[in-house]
C-alpha cells in the first residue's frame, strides 16, 4: 500500500500491531535495546550501540510472524515504521493501550 503521509500510515501501522502481545513484545525489545545501548554509550563500548536495532528488531519481527501472523510494516515502510514504533511505545507507556486497540479495530473493520 502507498501512503501519502505519516498520518495516513499510522492507523495501518497500528492495525499491523492489533494484538496486545505484539505491542508488548515491541515495547520490551525496544526498552531492552535502549537500555543496553545507553549502557554501552556510558561505558564507551561502541559495539553495544548495535543493541537497539538488533534486540529491537530481533524481538519485534518474530512477534509479527508468530503472534500477529503478518509481515512487519518495516519491510515496506522503514522510516514511517520507525516513527510508528516510537509513537506506539509512547502511547503504551502513557497507558493508552486501549486507544491502540480502537485504532487497530477500526482500520481492520474498514480494510478487510
Amino acid at each position: 500500500m502507498t501512503y501519502r503521509s505519516y498520518e495516513e500510515f499510522w492507523p495501518y501501522y497500528v492495525a499491523m500491531h492489533s494484538r496486545a502481545a505484539t505491542r508488548w513484545v515491541h515495547l520490551a525489545g525496544t526498552l531492552t535495546g535502549l537500555a543496553l545501548t545507553a549502557y554501552g554509550a556510558a561505558r564507551g563500548r561502541g559495539r553495544w550501540l548495535a543493541a537497539l536495532p538488533v534486540i529491537g528488531y530481533g524481538t519485534a519481527w518474530p512477534a509479527h510472524f508468530l503472534i500477529e501472523g503478518n509481515n512487519p510494516a518495516t519491510f515496506g515502510h522503514p522510516v514511517r515504521s520507525l516513527r510508528g514504533d516510537a509513537q506506539l511505545i509512547r502511547m503504551m507507556l502513557a497507558g493508552r493501550d486501549a486507544e491502540l486497540d480502537e485504532i487497530a479495530g477500526k482500520w481492520l473493520a474498514e480494510n478487510r
